[in-house]
């Protein structure tokens, strides 16, 4: 599975710390080290935004036997720690966990074409004033949401062809 992401970047949201000082925070909150192989992991996944997979992710990081190889026992647990942190969100599609950034990013949505497997960001007013009615209709404090819409974009949409079969010409 490829998970890909609009090209259309949301505006980040202004943050005291950088992902590495708040990373730095959870850990010794923790009595946690931040070892060269977690600090390598996170220069990777913030290197830039997109969606991933754990795949992904080992794939961008260096191989064994090569300088900075992280084996993948330790990208799955340091992927929770960060999730833990509350630096990436997980999420779960055609049941593979992706994540994405979440510190520093704007509260967000997500169209996601089930046939390429691509993963559109937006942003909607309109949902979130429909959020917030319904919860203030059940007396609910709403603290996030997540909104994943799946079906097949335009691109694909569009790249299909139909098979003509012997039964339509009649």
């Amino acid at each position: 599975m490829s998970v890909q992401s609009d090209s259309t970047p949301l505006k980040p949201v202004k943050v005291a710390l950088t992902p590495q000082e708040r990373f730095n925070d959870y850990l010794q909150s923790r009595r946690m080290r931040n070892t060269e192989q977690r600090r390598a992991v996170l220069d990777c996944v913030f290197k830039h935004h997109d969606h991933f997979d754990a795949d992904q992710l080992l794939e961008r990081l260096p191989s064994k036997g090569k300088s900075g190889y992280v084996s993948r026992p330790t990208v799955y647990r340091t992927l929770g720690e960060f999730v833990d942190a509350g630096l990436l969100r997980k999420f779960v599609l055609d049941g593979r966990s992706v994540y994405e950034h979440d510190y520093g990013y704007p509260q967000h949505d997500h169209l996601y074409c089930s046939k390429c497997e691509k993963l559109i960001e937006f942003q909607s007013e309109a949902l979130i004033k429909l959020r917030d009615e319904v919860a203030a209709t059940h007396q609910f404090q709403v603290r996030t949401h997540r909104l994943i819409i799946s079906g097949v974009c335009e691109d694909c949409r569009k790249g299909r062809v139909r098979v003509r079969r012997k039964v339509d010409l009649i």
